[in-house]
Formats: structure tokens, C-alpha cells, sequence
């Protein structure tokens, strides 16, 4: 028998931070039988493996083993260049409902590990376990989208600037919608005008009913034959049928004429917020100016690569990141950050994608690829940030799915068995009040303003210049009772100065100076270029040698021969020499040569300006403890914590340490612990905390890829503005949720006892998921 053919795979584990768990997850998938070789690399997160048979079922296997290992750990095949994803423009969908089925239906689809569909962007995103399956399933998608809503256009996303375009067609379709309800509203007003018989009026509201209401009944029948029977479609065309049964007409035209006219005025109203969300992430660069030869050309910012020179006009957006090396001017920065006061730029600074050039000419060198510059990272984050529902969303998408069948069931119940068993009832009056519980029972108002709510409250952040990951993290910033913070380049400036230099007996600060920055002079670290700053002498390479960086002590190195060390109390404890223990507080470097003990240089880092009132404003929103993290040592960390009232405050860390820290103050699942720091060893913590925030200015990569919250602007008051975004937005989601549900359960109640007419009805549904939308679209409009 012929063996199988092995084919390798390469998984990428997101979220692994766990040595441990990553041990167990490559023994256990080695175990598998389909497996034949299972290889981690923990560091880089990968998971190689050898497999004989099918990929997507083992594939499936291996995710299902990673989750139950480690939870919340997501197991994806890298392909060739990643490419096993893709983003679709949906055009034209305006049901929340119906978004909420095509997102169920695509998740239960084989080839597809998972969907994201974006109701408020319009943006659906599709995954695959393997990259090869993408184009197949693309295509069931399309076919999926054209069974649930056959009107809705389907575009691949482009690279470039799309979505910008359609405002026109959205206002021919608006124009040929009021064109068809103002006919259908001349026939009812003529049957309600002229006196006819019996066949007469039934002619003219039969024509007024099938001109206003075609679309909702085809709609209907398209679904049941799908077997897709309970939504709001169904509901209507029963009950102004229902009203049409029991001579009811013009109940029944107007139900479905005021059903039309609401679902209109609910979709200007969803657009209008769509496109207020939407405008503020309106920083898409359209073009760059590429230099070439001396002259300039227009091209698209993906055409341009790291290291090309690109002209800036005047009036125009910074397309992509880079260092300027000719020209100064004033910039705005306000589409990245928030803030509003314009900023000075020169030659030798850094300028960022969507900033936005006032006065000067330009010339820059390019520093990164489109795809990765700041301005497409915020894209990025902003654009998915939907996909990571809210536990209140999630909620809402799964009552809907149950709450109608059961409003439905009710309805039945409520129009058969009182006839059946109250004596004098007549079936005619209680199948009116059934009809009239049918129309009040959708749920259109929850299902479209709830995640309008959030991806208006993600919208606000952001342009506050806080980027919110999902609205997952945007809910639970209103549970956050312990804020873990890092020192430097948090709470603190991260800008070291020398301050005062202590030498030992026989030996000069001068000369102290000198050695300690030879010793420093290969570090790239803050504190070491602060003593190079200091220290105005040359400096000859040729002196050093055996450079060697000890973690969380300083550093080793031979100068002229000489053994020097330089670093904190536990490298001169370590190396047993005795040393002098300084009196002020601040970031301290001990020197020695061949275990002489030399002296100390002190560094001071000033505390950012808004600490204080970001400290203040956390205890407003009744956070209880407040801790700082740091690897400086006691001394500088106790005057920090004094000086802005801090609970606490743990030094003299290594990385890992801060992970353990945390890890103890990890309290009650219900409350949430925030972590802020901003350097690339704050990567681990930000990722164990329940959520993580990176200063993402000054902040590194590593930290801002591993972080739930970005803080553009570097000031830990931001922290305070995207907290009160979160509580504003779960203040309107609430109102929202109170609102649908205490009209609709009084106008029910009315219903069933006869209180309560069509109208009502009709207010009930469309009238209170208008008015929703529209208390939905204050969030965007959040002032910090």
C-alpha cells in the first residue's frame, strides 16, 4: 500500500506567552495521529508540524487542542505571504438582521475558520485555515450573501482609497424609494377619499398595499423558501395580511406605508452615522510625490518604498513615514492624535503618515512601506476594531435570534386560545391584537443601534487619539477597579539627565565622567546616551573591547584593558565591591575598574505633566488601587509614587518580574486591571493584563502590537478620555436597550388587551429603532 504524502505547515499561535503551555501544546499536537512531526518556536510563536491527509480537518483539530490548552490562544496557518484572509465590501446593507445571519452562516461554512462582518463600516472580513481555500471560499461567501440579501453588492477591498464614492448612489436610491411610497400614498389617500364598495376599495388598497409593500412581501417569500422564516419581513407581511384577512384595509396599508417610511428614515439615519464614523478615519493619504531623477510623479503611497524621497506640499497629507531632510514647517497632527495645536517640524525630525503639512516645503525620506506607516496601522486598528464584539452585543445578536420565534409563538397563542376558551370572544378582535403584538416584536431598534453604539464610541476614541482594539475592551474599561502602571515614558518623561556625579576617594568627576561613558558609549538605553550627553570628549573605539550587557544589572567591558563595570547596586553586590549609597533620589550608575570601586553618576527623569490629573481622574471613575511597576530603584520609585499618591509601587524589576506582579493583583473576574506601559519589554505584561495600554507615540511596535488600548499622544490622561468614552457609550447602548425594551413590552401589553392599535404597533417598531439610531449617533459627537 502506498504511504500518504506528507505535506509541513507552519501555524502561528497568537497570544502564546506561555513557555509552559507552549511545551504541552507541542507534545500534545505531536501526539495526534495525522501528525507525524510537531516542532515550536516559542519565541517567534510559530508551530511547525508534518501532516499526512487533510490539512483543514487537522488543522481544525489543532486549534480546538491549542484553545483548550491555553484559552484564548488562536492556532492560524501562515501561508505563503500571509495571505489567508480577505476583506469584502458589502454595498447597500442596511439590515442589521440580515448582517447578523450572513455573519452566522458564513461561520458555519467549512472552509471558513471565521467572519467578521462589520455592520456600521460595511465591511465584511473572511478567514481561512489555508491560504489555498481562500478564492472558494470567497465565492461561497458571495453566494451566501446573494441568498439572505440579493440587493447587496459585493466588492473585494482595494488597496487604495476606496469607499468614497457611493454617496451618489445611495441618493438615486433614496430618490426612487420616495417616488414608489409617494405613488403607493396617492392610491391609499384616493381609497380613503372616495367612497367605493366593498371590490372598489379592496382594489385601490390591493394596488396601494403591492406598491408601497412588494418589496417586504417578496423579500418574505424569499426567505421562507430558504426556510429563513422568522425576521422582520415576516412579521409584516403577516400582520397587514392578517389586517387585509379580517377587512382591516387601510390599518393594513398604512402598517405597511409607516412601516416603509420608518425603515427609510432608519436607514438615512444609519448612514448619516456611518458616515460621521467614518469621516473621522477620513486620513487615508490619496497620493505621494515621488521624486525621481530630479523630478516629481504622482503615485499611489503602496508604489513607494523605504528609502525613496517624497516631496510634501503645502496643504497636503504626510503619505507615509519618514525623517525630513530638507525644509520646515508647521504640521497638524490632530487626525493622529487629537491634538490641535499645530507642531514645528525641521530638517533631521521624524514626520508621520496623516499628518497634515500647513506652510513649508517638505522633502523626505521615506522610512517605512505603506503598509506598515502609522496612518495604515491606525486604519487597521480602527477598521477591525468592530470584529471584537462587546459581551453586550454578543448578547443582543443571540436574544434577537430567540426572541422572535417566541414573540411569534405568542402571537398564535394569543389569537387562538382566547376564542377558544373566553365565552363571547370573537377570533377577528383577538387575531387584530395578535397582529398587533407581530409588529411590535422586532428587535431592529437593539440589532442596529447597539453596534452602531460601539463602533460610534471606538470612532470618538479615536479621535481623541485613543485607539480602542474592539468593543470587547471599550465595555470592559467600565469595570477597571486596579491600574497597573510603568515608570518610564509613562508616568515620566523617559528624557535622563545627569544630575550630579559622586566620585570615590582619588578620583576625579571628570574622569568618572570619561570612563562611564567609554563604558556606555556601544548602548543605545536612555540613561546611557543621557551620560553621553554630559560628557563633551572624543571617544576612540579601538579602546574597547569584550562588550557584554548583563540584563537587569548593566553592562561589562574592557577599556585600555581595564575590566569596567557599570550598572545598578546589584551588579556592584554581585561583583562583591563595596559602593556609596546616595542620599537623592534617582536613576544611579555605579563604575569600578578591576573591582575598584570608582563612583556614581545620578540621572533624574522628570514626571510628565498630566500624571497628577490622570491620577485624579482615574480615582473619579472609582478606580480603588493604583500601582507603579519599575526596574529603577527604590529610592527613585518611592519619591515618584509619593509625589503623584500613588497606592503603591514595586522596583528594581526584571520583565518577567512585572508579569508575576500583575499576576497577583489580578483580583475578582468582573473587575478589570489595566496595565500602561510603553517599551518592548512591557510586551508580556500588556498582554496578561485584562487589558493592556501602550503609549503609542513614543511607544514601541512590540508594545502597541500586544496592547488592547493605544494612547497616540504619550500622556497618561488619555487613559482618563478613553474611559469616559467607554462610560458614555455603555450610558447610550443602556438607554438604547431600556428604551426598545419598555416601549415594546407596554405596547404588547396593551395589544394583547385591546389597548392598542396598529399605530401604536408601528410606532413601537419603527419609531423607537429611528429614535435609537439617532440617541446612537450622539457617541460620536463625545467630548472628553
Amino acid at each position: 500500500m502506498e504511504a500518504r504524502a506528507l505535506s509541513k505547515e507552519k501555524f502561528i499561535l497568537e497570544g502564546l506567552n506561555c513557555a509552559s503551555c507552549a511545551s504541552k501544546i507541542e507534545k500534545q499536537v505531536g501526539e495526534l495521529k495525522e501528525v507525524k512531526g510537531s516542532k515550536m518556536n516559542f519565541a517567534m510563536k510559530t508551530l511547525e508540524v508534518e501532516v499526512s491527509g487533510d490539512i483543514d480537518q487537522t488543522a481544525k483539530k489543532i486549534a480546538k487542542l491549542v484553545d483548550e490548552i491555553e484559552p484564548g490562544v488562536k492556532a492560524k496557518i501562515k501561508g505563503e505571504s500571509g495571505d489567508n484572509e480577505k476583506t469584502l465590501i458589502l454595498e447597500g446593507l442596511g439590515c442589521a438582521d440580515c448582517a447578523a445571519k450572513i455573519e452566522r452562516k458564513l461561520n458555519e461554512l467549512e472552509g471558513i475558520s471565521q467572519a467578521h462582518l462589520n455592520f456600521a463600516a460595511q465591511k465584511l472580513k473572511i478567514k481561512v485555515h489555508h491560504f489555498s481555500h481562500l478564492d472558494s471560499a470567497v465565492e461561497a461567501t458571495k453566494r451566501v450573501i446573494k441568498e439572505i440579501e440579493p440587493g447587496v453588492k459585493v466588492n473585494e477591498e482595494e488597496s487604495t482609497n476606496e469607499g468614497h464614492g457611493h454617496s451618489h448612489d445611495d441618493n438615486s436610491n433614496l430618490k426612487s424609494e420616495f417616488i414608489r411610497l409617494g405613488i403607493g400614498s396617492v392610491f391609499f389617500i384616493a381609497a380613503l377619499l372616495l367612497k367605493l364598495n366593498l371590490w372598489g376599495e379592496l382594489a385601490l388598497y390591493g394596488i396601494a398595499y403591492l406598491t408601497i409593500g412588494g418589496k417586504v412581501l417578496a423579500k418574505s417569500a424569499r426567505n421562507i423558501s430558504r426556510g429563513q422564516i422568522f425576521d422582520e419581513n415576516f412579521l409584516m407581511s403577516v400582520a397587514t395580511i392578517g389586517a387585509f384577512a379580517i377587512k382591516e384595509f387601510p390599518e393594513g396599508v398604512a402598517v405597511m406605508l409607516f412601516y416603509e417610511v420608518g425603515e427609510l428614515f432608519q436607514d438615512i439615519a444609519v448612514n448619516r452615522s456611518r458616515r460621521s464614523i467614518k469621516s473621522l478615519m477620513d486620513i487615508r493619504p490619496d497620493y505621494a510625490n515621488l521624486k525621481v531623477d530630479g523630478e516629481m510623479k504622482k503615485v499611489d503611497p503602496n508604489q513607494v518604498e523605504v528609502g525613496d524621497i517624497i516631496v510634501v506640499k503645502p496643504g497636503e497629507k504626510v503619505p507615509l513615514d519618514g525623517e525630513i531632510i530638507e525644509g520646515e514647517s508647521m504640521v497638524d497632527t490632530s487626525a493622529l492624535t487629537g491634538e490641535s495645536v499645530p507642531r514645528k517640524v525641521k530638517q533631521g525630525e521624524e514626520v508621520l503618515s496623516g499628518f497634515i503639512n500647513k506652510d513649508g516645503l517638505l522633502t523626505v525620506k521615506v522610512s517605512s512601506d505603506f503598509g506598515e506607516s502609522t496612518v495604515n496601522k491606525i486604519l487597521e486598528l480602527v477598521e477591525n476594531a468592530a470584529s471584537e464584539k462587546a459581551p453586550t452585543e454578543n448578547f443582543i445578536t443571540k436574544f434577537a435570534r430567540y426572541y422572535t420565534p417566541v414573540v411569534v409563538f405568542s402571537a398564535l397563542a394569543l389569537a387562538v386560545l382566547p376564542p377558544l376558551f373566553i365565552s363571547g370572544a370573537s377570533f377577528s378582535q383577538w387575531i387584530y391584537r395578535a397582529l398587533v403584538f407581530l409588529v411590535v416584536s422586532c428587535p431592529c431598534a437593539l440589532v442596529v443601534s447597539i453596534p452602531l453604539g460601539f463602533f460610534g464610541g471606538i470612532g470618538a476614541a479615536s479621535k481623541q487619539g485613543v485607539l480602542v482594539k474592539g468593543g470587547n475592551y471599550l465595555e470592559a474599561l467600565n469595570s477597571v477597579k486596579t491600574v497597573v502602571m510603568d515608570k518610564t515614558g509613562t508616568l515620566t518623561e523617559g528624557t535622563f539627565k545627569v544630575t550630579d556625579i559622586v566620585a570615590a576617594e582619588d578620583f576625579s568627576k571628570e574622569e568618572l565622567l570619561e570612563v562611564a561613558a567609554k563604558a556606555e558609549s556601544n548602548s543605545n538605553h536612555p540613561i546611557a546616551v543621557s551620560i553621553l550627553e554630559a560628557y563633551d570628549g572624543q571617544i576612540n573605539a579601538s579602546q574597547l573591547s569584550n562588550y557584554q550587557e548583563i540584563a537587569g544589572h548593566g553592562l561589562k567591558v574592557s577599556i585600555d584593558n581595564q575590566e569596567v563595570l557599570a550598572g545598578n547596586h546589584k551588579l556592584m553586590e554581585r561583583e562583591k565591591i563595596e559602593y556609596i549609597k546616595p542620599d537623592k533620589a534617582g536613576t544611579v550608575v555605579h563604575v569600578a575598574s578591576d573591582n575598584q570601586y570608582l563612583g556614581y553618576i545620578l540621572i533624574s527623569d522628570s514626571i510628565k505633566e498630566d500624571a497628577k490629573g490622570a491620577i485624579k481622574g482615574l480615582r473619579d471613575f472609582g478606580v480603588e488601587k493604583i500601582v507603579m511597576l519599575t526596574g529603577d530603584n527604590e529610592q527613585v520609585a518611592k519619591s515618584v509614587a509619593a509625589e503623584l499618591g500613588l497606592d503603591d509601587y514595586r522596583a528594581e524589576l526584571l520583565p518577567q518580574d512585572k508579569v508575576s506582579e500583575v499576576e497577583k493583583l489580578l483580583t475578582k473576574e468582573d473587575d478589570k486591571l489595566i496595565f500602561v506601559g510603553d517599551g518592548i519589554n512591557d510586551a508580556p505584561v500588556l498582554a496578561r493584563a485584562d487589558i493592556g495600554v501602550a503609549m503609542g507615540g513614543l511607544g514601541s511596535d512590540a508594545a502597541i502590537e500586544a496592547a488592547d488600548v493605544v494612547l497616540m499622544k504619550d500622556k497618561p490622561s488619555n487613559l482618563v478620555d478613553a474611559i469616559n468614552v467607554a462610560k458614555f457609550t455603555r450610558k447610550v447602548v443602556w438607554q438604547n436597550i431600556a428604551l426598545a425594551f419598555i416601549v415594546k413590552g407596554i405596547v404588547l401589553t396593551m395589544g394583547a388587551f385591546g389597548m392598542a392599535t396598529m399605530w401604536e404597533a408601528v410606532f413601537a417598531d419603527v419609531g423607537v429603532a429611528l429614535l435609537a439610531v439617532l440617541n446612537a449617533m450622539r457617541i460620536t459627537r463625545a467630548k472628553s
